[in-house]
């Protein structure tokens, strides 16, 4: 009898531990700064439809801060599963470290960008400023908030937009392309480190006269209930920027724990209809085409320029205009103190 109870346990202990050792480990996500609201949507119908699939119930751990933080904190020895950031840059930064693969745009669709935005700009009630586009945001009487483009995705996204507003309008004229955004930077009043650092420098200290983000954001703001009463508005110039929301996997990372085929079920699930759709409500652009065409008039039509189709590869954007000494540094050292 004592035989087959410790027998008994012996199995009941050797399938407990194949059961256990068989649970996929956590998935950490590692996002952007404003995508708190997003994911905490996503992630519970992502395990949803995990469970639904293989039985198995995934925990889904989040980061969120600068994009550019967050590859700095991976690079460092932070164990990332898979990256859904704003900016292409901080994706590229992992890869050159070999992190994860040199061709991971091409892994997913559409550049591995599920989704997309541009930047827009939300004032004040009435817009007392009379702010409708870039032109508008050199004034001396204007002041901005948007957070830094040295740590923020966001922020490289706003500096581009400018930067290739002032190219058309000045013909490529370096001069003064860099004139006119260094007058913007010159006019920022509050550089935070991240998207969620300038929403509250704006709309609950009451800094600057516009607050520019990603579009996505400033629509989210002016209609959620804790900003509400501020009654700002939207203005979303006729010009602005691609701005891509890249997704990849940590190679080096999963591998390392098991999470490949997890991680990649967790990216791939958000190019279905009905996260399209998700994506939809917090105003992000999508490229499913039933959910592109149902959602026609929620966007506003603004003609937007790819930084790569003027400016060169990410590669050659990132060190010209974000490398050490690069354009923004210089145009930066000139803002006064």
């Amino acid at each position: 009898m004592l035989k087959k109870l410790l027998l008994a346990t012996a199995l009941s202990t050797s399938l407990f531990g194949a059961a256990a050792q068989a649970q996929t480990p956590p998935l950490l996500n590692a996002s952007y700064d404003v995508a708190r609201e997003l994911f905490a949507e996503i992630n519970p119908k992502f395990i949803e439809h995990w469970k639904a699939t293989t039985g198995e119930e995934p925990k889904i751990d989040q980061s969120f801060a600068g994009t550019s933080k967050q590859a700095q904190d991976i690079i460092q020895g932070k164990k990332v599963d898979v990256v859904t950031f704003n900016q292409v840059t901080d994706v590229d930064i992992l890869a050159k470290r070999r992190l994860l693969n040199e061709d991971w745009a091409t892994e997913f669709p559409n550049n591995s960008s599920p989704y997309y935005s541009t930047i827009g700009f939300l004032v004040r009630e009435g817009n007392p400023k009379n702010i409708r586009s870039w032109d508008d945001l050199i004034r001396d009487d204007v002041k901005l908030v948007f957070p830094n483009p040295k740590t923020s995705g966001n922020a490289r996204y706003t500096y581009l937009a400018a930067w290739l507003f002032a190219n058309e309008k000045f013909n490529g004229d370096q001069d003064k392309i860099k004139a006119f955004v260094g007058k913007l930077l010159h006019n920022v009043e509050n550089f935070p480190t991240g998207g969620r650092g300038a929403t509250v420098a704006f709309a609950q200290n009451g800094q600057g006269d516009a607050l520019l983000t990603f579009e996505s954001e400033v629509i989210n703001i002016a209609n959620h209930p804790d900003f509400k009463a501020g009654n700002y508005q939207i203005v979303i110039p006729p010009v602005s920027v691609l701005a891509e929301f890249p997704v990849a996997i940590v190679d080096k990372v999963v591998d390392q724990k098991g999470t490949r085929k997890l991680a990649t079920e967790y990216l791939n699930f958000q190019y279905t209809r009905d996260i399209q759709q998700l994506l939809t409500r917090y105003n992000l652009r999508v490229h499913h085409p039933e959910v592109v065409k149902a959602t026609e008039a929620q966007f506003a039509k603004v003609r937007l320029i790819n930084p790569t189709d003027v400016l060169g590869s990410w590669d050659t954007i990132t060190e010209t205009h974000f490398g050490r000494n690069g354009v923004l540094d210089q145009l930066l050292s000139q803002r006064p103190n």
